[in-house]
């Protein structure tokens, strides 16, 4: 018990882009369905990764367009890393989680990266910017139902 309440501690005291729970999908262990997390703060736009520049990070496979992006995110994972693990923002906003995320759907606000389930959701998060302070506050219960999920074996 003492050691569950331990490892629960540990899960909320992460910051929301340092989530365990990177959002892979059901399937597969490739983080925001394999698009470069840099890009977006380099090019401004999603971009895809390839294998041949791929990096693990927090037990998933993050891949870039490129070794110098990787390098980039090996030197500072928490600045590229998407928030609440990759999940949907808009979602988070309301407590719940959305895993299937558009990468093309996506806003950098306050040099954070959100990513969300369709552009009218990300849109959504610059014209109302409480929700971001909403999903900061549901996120460490959203938290709690993946970990629930994981211990009964819906995430890896």
């Amino acid at each position: 018990m003492k050691a569950t309440a331990l490892a629960f501690a540990a899960v909320v005291a992460l910051p929301a882009a340092a989530s365990e729970f990177v959002n892979t999908g059901y399937f597969g262990n490739v983080a925001i369905k394999g698009y470069d997390p840099v890009a977006y703060f380099t090019e401004s736009k999603a971009i895809k990764g390839s294998k041949e520049f791929s990096y693990d990070w927090l037990g998933a496979t993050w891949q870039f367009s490129s070794a110098e992006n990787r390098d980039l995110f090996k030197s500072a994972p928490v600045k590229y890393a998407p928030q609440y693990g990759g999940h949907c923002a808009d979602g988070v906003s309301f407590g719940t989680i959305t895993t299937n995320i558009d990468p093309q759907a996506w806003r950098i606000i306050e040099g954070k990266l959100y990513l969300n389930y369709d552009p009218g959701a990300a849109a959504g998060l610059e014209e109302h910017p409480e929700k971001v302070t909403e999903s900061q506050k549901h996120w460490p219960m959203v938290q709690k139902v993946l970990a629930k999920e994981k211990q009964a074996g819906v995430w890896k």
